[in-house]
């Protein structure tokens, strides 16, 4: 096939482009939506990828008018449902179609596409690497049709949010607008896939529940058996995996893509590559209004914040960003994991009527300029935790509370960074220690790791569940054992807190700790965690240690992240911890408090403490890890204060 060039890469040909087939079946669409099913479209190497297509009709029969056309890319099936469409109204989630009718009903064509090797399109699906290309040339595509004006808008939660920003960053001409939710990866060595060079094991269970659902495992009934066979539970307890041993063997594709993640631990060309580093295309971006959108449970806080900060400084059109109190996706219920933050916790009733309402008035506000549309959104729109009264709410979780704040910019501009020192007594305090030598430690145990409970996680079912926790072991948790311990009682658990506040404290912005470490290994893992421990109370005697966010960092990557550093045996390091940015209200009588390990098992893989390649840790051994706080070796956690 030939392809005319334009700059940014090719554009197809329409007339050369097209073929269409019918596939699974659909609803019947109402008589004021057109729907043309599988329409194959063609990429510039060939492989035809499936797209449903929604145009207003009038007794059945499509409308002519060209309209700007929204464009959806998902490996969810495109006729398929996510459990986060749902309103605050309505618990029952709406399909994609049903919300393809809504979009249409609001003066626009709709476009959904399976993504390459899913569903209905052809192809082989490697997660990530390609949906730059594939998108760049699906938007052309679309902008060449005749019920399209010339402008394609792009939306989609996820992964549906990674294949927007990889388009963007190749710059399709007719690309008009953006609302990105909880993804699009600024960096996801940094934040996603890997974090502080540890690997995020999200990958693995996504891995495995999506390789059941590929064409290639539906069309095989052998490999979905074996697939099916597999105690996902029990494979978590057996790391590393391998080739051809892992609960991935009967789909290599999927295995593959999962070791090459977790092995490559080094950022170099494999993590630069379109699709999971938006960071290196900040300049060539597509400069087009834009929403960032996370939240505070989710792992994608990360890349919402950093697009923003990196783009909003170098484009002319308007770059916003959202973080509400949610879990991945569900922004329209009040509460994550044991916490509730109250009925303004929802974006429906604080954004908009509803998160379709929000996105058509923000696509309205740009693609519709005759109809005098105003922008929806401030800058800056982030939802502060706290405030509630602590009490257990009728469905038994923890009313933490909190409210909706329009910023212009990200931090806050009140928040001033405020170093909390660390003491050798537990405490945690503004004022510098000032003994000579003081420290702590503990035995990091790579057969008996710090559980994970709750925090920014997406897709960890069946071992991991995201959200805001009594840090506290139970049955219920992968990885935790009788006698069931509060995680600070924990041995590999460094607790430090403040007294209980006298005054309420706002900390807003990204958290970072800056410790001084030692270890007699040559590798080893720091982790850091913020709590907000809320006062005994009638409800909770104990009180609730609730976690706000986490860190890590793997020592062998403490001065860069290209080149391993192995630690000396007792000598003394500095390292620098970055963790999820948070925003929270502490309220007097409460204190703020830090955890220190070296796991934090299932979220990120187990660190064997040895120098073994990443992956490859068959040879565990315990490690003797310290944490200094003395006048030459100030360890202290960084807050951002906010003062009004």
């Amino acid at each position: 096939m030939q392809a005319a060039v334009r700059s940014g890469g090719p554009v197809l040909n329409p007339a050369l482009s097209i073929d269409r087939h019918e596939g699974h079946s659909a609803c019947q669409p109402p008589d004021d939506v057109h729907v043309t099913r599988d329409v194959m479209v063609t990429m510039r190497d060939g492989v035809r990828l499936a797209i449903d297509i929604y145009r207003p009709a009038i007794a059945g029969e499509p409308t002519h008018a060209p309209l700007p056309v929204l464009l959806e890319r998902t490996p969810y099936d495109k006729r398929g449902t996510n459990h986060g469409d749902r309103t605050r109204d309505d618990p029952i989630p709406k399909s994609k179609p049903d919300l393809a009718v809504q979009f249409v009903r609001g003066g626009y064509v709709v476009a959904i596409q399976d993504c390459r090797g899913r569903y209905a399109s052809e192809g082989v699906f490697e997660k990530y690497l390609g949906e730059g290309a594939d998108g760049y040339d699906t938007i052309a595509w679309l902008a060449a049709q005749p019920w399209c004006d010339g402008r394609v808008a792009t939306y989609g939660l996820s992964y549906g949010a990674h294949v927007q920003s990889a388009a963007a960053c190749l710059a399709p001409p007719a690309l008009a607008a953006m609302f990105l939710d909880s993804g699009g990866f600024s960096s996801a060595y940094h934040s996603g896939i890997r974090q502080g060079g540890a690997f995020e094991l999200k990958q693995a269970t996504w891995a495995y529940k999506h390789a059941l659902l590929s064409p290639e495992t539906q069309r095989d009934p052998a490999r979905l058996a074996a697939l099916e066979a597999q105690d996902l539970k029990a494979w978590f307890t057996r790391m590393p995996w391998m080739e051809g041993h892992s609960p991935l063997s009967a789909a290599p594709e999927y295995e593959k893509y999962l070791l090459d993640q977790w092995r490559t631990g080094l950022f170099g060309p494999y993590w630069t590559q379109t699709g999971v580093y938006a960071r290196g295309a900040y300049d060539t971006y597509a400069d087009v209004p834009m929403v960032h959108m996370s939240s505070w449970y989710d792992p994608y806080a990360v890349t919402a914040t950093e697009n923003f900060l990196g783009l909003s400084g170098r484009k002319r059109s308007p770059v916003k960003l959202i973080l509400g109190p949610w879990t991945h996706g569900q922004r329209s219920v009040t509460h994550a994991g044991d916490v509730d933050f109250g009925p303004e916790a929802t974006l429906d009733g604080a954004l908009a009527k509803d998160y379709v309402a929000l996105r058509l008035a923000w696509f309205d506000a740009w693609l519709k300029p005759d109809q005098h549309a105003k922008d929806p959104l401030p800058p800056v729109k982030l939802f502060v935790m706290g405030g509630g009264s602590g009490r257990k709410t009728p469905e038994g979780r923890l009313d933490h509370g909190g409210h909706w704040r329009d910023e212009t910019a990200w931090p806050p501009q009140g928040a001033r960074v405020t170093d909390f020192f660390l003491s050798a007594t537990g405490g945690l305090s503004t004022a510098r220690e000032v003994v000579d030598e003081a420290f702590l430690e503990y035995v990091h145990d790579p057969l008996n790791p710090v559980p994970t409970i709750g925090g920014a996680i997406a897709s960890g079912a069946p071992v991991m569940e995201p959200g805001a926790f009594d840090q506290r072991e139970g049955p219920h948790i992968f990885g935790c054992l009788p006698p069931y311990r509060a995680l600070r009682d924990r041995e590999d658990v460094l607790v430090f807190e403040t007294p209980p506040l006298e005054t309420d404290v706002e900390v807003i912005g990204p958290i970072r700790a800056r410790l001084f470490v030692s270890s007699d290994g040559v590798d080893t893992d720091f982790t850091v965690k913020l709590i907000d421990v809320h006062p005994p109370s009638e409800d909770y005697p104990d009180g609730f240690a609730m976690n706000l966010t986490h860190g890590i960092l793997r020592a062998r990557y403490r001065e860069r992240f290209d080149w391993e550093t192995w630690m000396t045996p007792g000598e003394v390091c500095f390292i620098e911890i970055e963790a999820f940015p948070t925003a929270n209200r502490f309220l007097k009588g409460h204190r703020i408090r830090l955890d220190i390990s070296s796991s934090n098992f299932p979220h990120f893989d187990i660190n064997p403490n040895t120098d073994e390649p990443e992956g490859y840790g068959f040879t565990p051994r315990r490690a003797k890890n310290r944490v200094y706080m003395d006048a030459q070796r100030p360890s202290r956690l960084l807050l951002p204060i906010v003062t009004r």
